[in-house]
């Protein structure tokens, strides 16, 4: 058993003042009392540490790599993907283990407790399947196990190059699966779950719209059973245009037509909806996805998140590209991007709780949701991912509260207060820093240097 003391702590019954939080050996909260005794550790603030509900942590190695305007003066999120598709073409199993590593050590240190990664890499470069069909998956619960973080695995179904069915190609073809080949995917990256830890789960994403038919769609979906449902929906006007083009309706309106959306589901980005599409979205109990930083990078649009959490929407947020992995930046980039199309202040905000309380409780309560996790909260039986922090310094200056998220999320420095991080119990940052961050560094800087630094 692991004694936490904390000055104050966001608990399940709200914030309390000189809490005990008792973290039992499988890795969940045992109980949170008043404080007694010599603890194991001391904090000044305990928070629940939320779930990265999106993440592709092999795009973390380019970060950098594509911020030059190539030879179309309109540079967009498509001449990004087809740079990106260029990258993949050198990345070896041993790579994107390593980059996997760093990513989820980052994530960790921004005060992430677990992750949901969105996997669709998965064959050698040419489109043939590893000895192991599920060998990159395998890497990535390595580097989930070396690191400490909870994973949700997303083994990723990807079929087509668009809506016209047309076949995989160039970058593609090592995302490629019918739903046959998905399935033993599926069943041999489970079983690579199954030997981790106890929090470590495993979802399906069906891509998106554009590369997986309805029959796809509906294996998929089949085969999650009652675990997670990821899928990318409505990023770009494009791809809109698209889907309306293929089958006759806006990719949310034809998915609520034609699938029974509900609490399992989590639809990434959907930044081009209309009022209807938004408010429809909002009732059915689903987790919005929401990456601000990554949308901000690829100039995807902006959510409708005003209009969807008065709806009642739940939303979460992730690191997407990894170009910058920043847990109170994500929430800070949302609200910010609010004001600026409304010209408003405090645009999520409600009379009952302010902007950084409403933001901090939709990503640790969604992002759980969103990834099947037990946690979000802190509270008895929930697994014990916990940031600790300091309140002792100019960006906090011993505030408490609401105001103490406010501060953390809207002064720029929040990720400067995280001293420690637990993730299903395990320690795993302590004075700011990972426990292993020297070493998954320079492994990292070795596959920097073998990829070059050009795309």
């Amino acid at each position: 058993m692991h004694k936490i003391h904390a000055s104050q702590a966001l608990t399940g019954k709200g914030w309390e003042t000189d809490v005990e939080i008792l973290v039992s050996d499988d890795g969940r909260i045992d109980a949170i009392k008043s404080q007694s005794g010599t603890p194991d550790t001391s904090l000044d603030l305990a928070l629940p540490a939320p779930t990265n509900l999106h993440s592709h942590t092999f795009q973390r190695a380019m970060a950098g790599l594509t911020e030059t305007r190539g030879p179309d003066p309109k540079d967009s999120f498509w001449t990004w993907r087809w740079l990106m598709y260029r990258f993949l073409e050198r990345l070896t199993p041993e790579h994107i283990e390593k980059i996997a590593a760093l990513a989820f050590a980052e994530m960790l240190e921004a005060g992430f407790g677990a992750v949901a990664e969105f996997h669709y890499l998965h064959h050698d470069t040419d489109g043939t399947p590893y000895g192991d069909i599920a060998e990159l998956s395998a890497r990535i619960f390595v580097a989930a196990r070396q690191t400490g973080i909870g994973l949700a695995l997303l083994p990723v179904l990807y079929s087509y190059g668009g809506c016209d069915l047309r076949p995989l190609a160039g970058g593609q073809l090592r995302f490629g699966n019918d739903a046959e080949r998905y399935t033993r995917l599926f069943e041999a990256a489970e079983k690579h779950v199954a030997d981790g830890p106890g929090d470590f789960g495993i979802g399906v994403a069906p891509h998106s719209l554009r590369a997986v038919d309805q029959s796809g769609l509906e294996a998929a979906v089949a085969l999650a059973d009652n675990e997670p449902v990821h899928l990318h929906l409505a990023e770009q006007t494009a791809e809109v245009d698209e889907v309306l083009a293929h089958r006759g309706a806006r990719p949310t309106e034809w998915l609520l037509d034609n699938f029974c959306v509900d609490e399992h589901w989590c639809l990434i980005h959907a930044t081009q909806m209309t009022s209807d599409e938004t408010n429809r979205l909002a009732k059915t109990g689903a987790v919005a996805g929401l990456c601000p930083i990554t949308e901000s990078s690829l100039g995807d649009g902006i959510f409708n998140g005003t209009e969807y959490r008065t709806a009642g929407g739940r939303f979460g947020v992730g690191s997407d590209s990894n170009i910058h992995i920043a847990l109170f930046e994500e929430l800070c980039t949302l609200e910010y991007s609010q004001r600026l199309r409304d010209r408003s202040r405090a645009a999520l905000a409600s009379q009952e709780r302010s902007t950084g309380r409403i933001l901090f409780d939709a990503a640790a309560q969604s992002g759980a949701q969103a990834a099947g996790r037990d946690a979000g909260r802190l509270a008895p039986g929930q697994w014990a991912d916990i940031i600790g922090l300091t309140t002792d310094n100019a960006w906090l200056s011993d505030r408490s509260g609401d105001t103490t998220l406010d501060s953390l999320i809207f002064s720029g420095r929040g990720r400067d207060c995280i001293t420690d991080v637990w993730s299903a119990g395990r320690h795993v940052v302590t004075d700011g820093q990972h426990v292993q961050k020297e070493s998954i560094i320079r492994d990292f800087k070795d596959v920097v240097r073998e990829l070059g630094q050009d795309i």
